[in-house]
């Protein structure tokens, strides 16, 4: 309830400050409102692409010790394949 309480006015006195303000704060709070919304969008991307990243690793990390674990001549493969392997455009291991 005490919370509650404060949220409330914590909202009223904004609401309050936000009719005395002159043309050029409104206008600064709107530039400063849409520069954190962007920045919100820009961080939500980056914490997709940082969770993107880890599965790479992850599966970069698995494919390394399939192919260790299959103990195969990789002399014995082409050069061509075993650049398709690295680039992930071929199986590690079959």
């Amino acid at each position: 309830m005490k919370t509650n309480l404060t949220i409330g006015a914590a909202l009223f006195a904004v609401a309050l400050a936000g009719c005395n303000q002159s043309p050029a704060d409104k206008l600064a709070d709107r530039v400063e409102n849409a520069a954190d919304v962007r920045a919100d969008a820009m961080e939500n991307r980056a914490d997709t692409l940082k969770a993107r990243a880890e599965q790479v690793r992850d599966t970069g990390e698995e494919r390394a010790d399939a192919i260790s674990a299959a103990d195969r001549n990789v002399a014995a493969m082409s050069e061509e394949r075993r650049d398709a392997v690295v680039a992930n455009e071929a199986p590690a291991v079959r």
